[in-house]
C-alpha cells in the first residue's frame, strides 16, 4: 500500500519570507500549494480549496493557529494540521494536540523534520482512505447478501422475517462501524492498543458476517425434508459425533440415554441431526461459564409411536420472558454473539415433521427441551 498521497496543501505564515521559501520547497515536492498570510484568508481559502493538509503557523495576528486549527477541525475532522512553532512555544504547541493536531515543527524548519511531519500525515489520509473503503465494501456485501437472501426461493418460508433479519444485519454493520472508529482512533492518537482492539473488533464482526450466511443458508437448505423410515438413535449418534469436541473444549460433560422400546420413524435424518446439534450448541453455551456442568441428550418412546428428544442441561437457566421467545425469529440467548437462526431452524424441522417443542426451565435451575415426534413402527 502506497502512502505517498499529494495534493492541494495550503501553508499559513505572516512572514512572507517563510511562505515563499517552503512554497517552493513543497512545490518541488510534489505538492499544489496554496498561501494564505493570516488565519481569516486560510480559513476563506480552506473552503474553497479543501485541502487534504494544512500547515500553519500557531502565532499570527488577529486568528491565530490554533483558533484556526478549531474552524478546520470542526468542518473537516479529517483533516491534517501541521503546526509551526516557537521553541518557547512548547505549551501552545502540546495545546493544539489537544485539538488534534497531527503534529508541530519548531522554528527554523528544518525540511528532513517537516517531510517526516509530511508523510506521517499522507500515511493517515491513506490509511483513513483504506479504512472509509474497507466499510463502504462490507456494506455493500452484506446489503448485497440480504438483497439475495431476500430474493432466493429457498427463503421464501421466512417471508414475514425480514424485518428481523434487516435488524440483525443492521445491528453487526454498526458493530463494524464502531470497529472502524477504534481503528481511527488508534491512527489518530497512533496508539498500537487502539488498533490491535480494533483490529479484534474487526475480524470478530467479519466472522458474525460469516456465521450469519452460514446459518441462513443452512436454514434455506431444509426448506424441504427427504422423508425416510429412520431408527431415531441414528441422528443422536451422529449430532453427539459432532459436539464431542465443542464440549471438552467447554469443559461439559455430553452424554446420552437411550429408552427401551424405540420404533422406526419416518423422519429426515440430517434434518434432525442439525435440529439436535443447534438445540445442544445452546445448552453448551448455557453451561461453558458453570464448573460441573452436563450435557444429556436422551432418546425415549413416544405415545403415538414416534419418538421423544429430550436435551436436559444443568446450566444458568433462562426465565420466563427468554423462554417465551426462545424460538421467535432473530432472537438468541447469546447476546450480541448469536444470530438466533440456530433455534428458528430447530422450531422449523420440528414443525416440518409435524411433531412439537417445550421447553421447561428456570434460572440457575437448568434447562430440558423437549421434542416430539409422531409416526414409525416398532423395531
Amino acid at each position: 500500500m502506497s502512502h505517498d498521497i499529494r495534493g492541494p496543501i495550503l501553508l499559513v505564515d505572516d512572514e512572507a519570507g517563510i511562505r515563499t521559501v517552503l512554497g517552493i520547497t513543497l512545490a518541488d515536492s510534489g505538492y499544489q500549494v496554496t498561501t494564505a498570510e493570516n488565519g481569516e484568508e486560510a480559513l476563506r481559502l480552506f473552503r474553497e480549496i479543501r485541502p487534504a493538509i494544512v500547515l500553519t503557523d500557531i502565532k499570527m495576528p488577529d486568528m491565530d493557529g490554533i483558533e484556526l486549527l478549531q474552524h478546520i477541525k470542526a468542518e473537516a475532522p479529517d483533516t491534517e494540521v501541521i503546526m509551526f512553532t516557537g521553541h518557547g512555544d512548547m505549551e501552545l504547541a502540546i495545546k493544539s494536540l489537544k485539538h488534534d493536531a497531527t503534529d508541530f515543527v519548531t522554528k527554523p524548519i528544518n525540511d528532513d523534520i517537516l517531510e517526516i511531519a509530511l508523510k506521517r500525515a499522507r500515511e493517515r489520509i491513506a490509511m483513513r482512505r483504506q479504512l472509509h473503503a474497507y466499510t463502504h465494501e462490507l456494506e455493500r456485501l452484506v446489503e448485497e447478501k440480504a438483497r439475495r437472501l431476500v430474493e432466493a426461493e429457498r427463503m421464501a418460508a421466512v417471508g414475514q422475517t425480514v424485518a428481523e433479519l434487516a435488524h440483525t444485519i443492521k445491528n453487526i454493520a454498526n458493530a463494524l462501524k464502531g470497529s472502524i472508529y477504534v481503528l481511527g482512533k488508534g491512527i489518530e492518537l497512533d496508539e498500537r492498543e487502539y488498533l490491535l482492539e480494533g483490529w479484534r473488533m474487526v475480524e470478530s464482526n467479519v466472522g458474525k458476517i460469516k456465521d450469519l450466511s452460514l446459518d441462513l443458508l443452512h436454514y434455506g437448505k431444509y426448506g424441504r425434508l427427504c422423508l425416510q423410515s429412520c431408527d431415531p438413535r441414528t441422528p443422536v449418534e451422529e449430532a453427539l459425533g459432532l459436539m464431542r469436541d465443542r464440549a471438552a473444549a467447554y469443559g461439559v460433560e455430553l452424554a446420552a440415554e437411550t429408552g427401551d422400546g424405540l420404533v422406526p420413524v419416518e423422519m429426515d435424518p440430517e434434518a434432525l441431526q442439525r435440529c439436535l446439534v443447534n438445540l445442544v450448541d445452546n445448552a453448551l453455551d448455557s453451561c461453558r461459564i458453570r464448573p460441573g456442568t452436563r450435557v444429556l441428550l436422551r432418546t425415549l418412546p413416544y405415545q403415538t409411536g414416534g419418538v421423544e428428544y429430550h436435551v436436559v442441561d444443568n446450566g444458568c437457566g433462562m426465565d420466563e420472558a427468554t423462554r417465551t421467545r426462545l424460538f421467535q425469529s432473530f432472537f438468541s440467548t447469546k447476546g450480541t454473539e448469536g444470530t438466533g437462526i440456530g433455534l428458528m431452524m430447530a422450531k422449523r424441522i420440528v414443525d416440518q415433521h409435524a411433531g412439537t417443542i417445550e421447553v421447561h426451565s428456570r434460572p440457575g435451575m437448568g434447562t430440558t427441551v423437549v421434542v416430539r415426534l409422531p409416526g414409525g413402527r416398532r423395531l
